[in-house]
Order: structure tokens, then sequence, then C-alpha cells
């Protein structure tokens, strides 16, 4: 089977079915994982799919069109996709935050309202459930977007040896929210005016 028409039959599984374990497209079509992964890549880059860990998942109408916002949500800089952090809120509305650190400080900004937020593992640049992530703060490495900033990780093992290497401290999502809220009070807040 030629790639064009395996992307076609994953375009339409995807449609019906909304997450796809790579593992089993490998299985479906008898070609190897790294096969799929060559044959999702253009799915993605059009916005159809987004990667997850071990998987693909359907960009819904509303992430689409959330795709298309250029600026933050919050501090209102340029949009980073690998950064994100997207806030899932009802009737399909979704805000996009430039990184973490803005979108904790939304999150926390409309509390219950939201429903499920997302962000991209900082190591292996997939898709995460924001309450099942871990915040790096306080770190020497500098990514060259708000302060203070934070780096989000699936994975607490990976978020520890990045804090061996690079220093910070790690929280969970409502402690993340509150310290960055905390840190933002102080004089070196870079988007203060918007508490």
């Amino acid at each position: 089977m030629l790639p064009i028409e395996r992307q076609r039959q994953i375009r339409m599984l995807i449609q019906t079915k909304k997450t796809l374990k790579i593992s089993e497209l490998s299985e479906q079509f008898n070609v190897s994982e790294m096969t799929i992964y060559r044959d999702i890549k253009p799915l993605v880059e059009e916005g159809l799919i987004s990667k997850t860990f071990g998987g693909i998942s359907l960009v819904e109408k509303n992430e689409q069109n959330l795709s298309n916002q250029s600026q933050c949500v919050y501090c209102h800089k340029p949009n980073n996709p690998k950064m994100a952090y997207r806030l899932i809120l009802p009737d399909d509305k979704v805000e996009t935050a430039c990184c973490a650190h803005c979108g904790l400080l939304r999150h926390r900004q409309l509390g219950e309202e939201v429903l499920q937020a997302i962000c991209h593992d900082f190591f292996m640049n997939t898709t995460i459930s924001a309450p099942l992530t871990w915040y790096v703060m306080d770190t020497t490495l500098n990514i060259a977007c708000c302060q203070p900033q934070v780096l989000t990780f699936e994975n607490r093992e990976h978020a520890e040896k990045f804090v061996n290497g690079f220093g910070g401290e790690i929280y969970g999502l409502q402690d993340a929210k509150e310290v960055v809220y905390q840190k933002m009070q102080g004089p070196t807040g870079c988007c203060s005016k918007h508490n």
C-alpha cells in the first residue's frame, strides 16, 4: 500500500475513533511504527491530529481554531505551539496561553470554569493533561518566554533528572498555580498587570 493511501485511511480512522495507537496502526497496515510516524507527519503539520504518548488524537474544530490564535490569552505574546497551554472551557471554547507560566495564571483566574487543560511535555513534545503534569520552576535554563518560567513534564522522573542538571523546584498543578501567582506578586513578575 502506498503512503498516500495509508494516510487517507488513517484520516478516516481518526475521524471515527478520535484517538489511535501507533502500535495498532502498525499492526493494521503491516508496516513498522517508524513508517506510521512518517505517514502521520503531514497530518500533524496540517493540524488534523496531534501526537500523544504512543499515539495520535484528532484535533477538534475548536482546537483547530485555537491553533490559529496567534497571541497568548494572558500576556498577548505570540504563541509557540511547542510550549502552548490550552484551557478547554464550557461551550467548546478554548483559550491558548503562550506557555505554562501564563497558562497556570489564567487557569487560576478561571478556576472551576476550566473543564480540561493540556500542555506539552518539555522533553517528549507530546500533549499531556495539565492535572497529571509536573511543573518545574526556578531552573537555570532560560527558554526565553515568560518569567518566572515554568517547564512541563509528564514523567516525574524526567522532571527530577532535569532539576538535578539545571536546578529548580517541582510542583503539582494546584501548587504550581499558587507558586507562580505568588511569584508574580513581586516586582520582577513579567505579567503582573494581569493579576
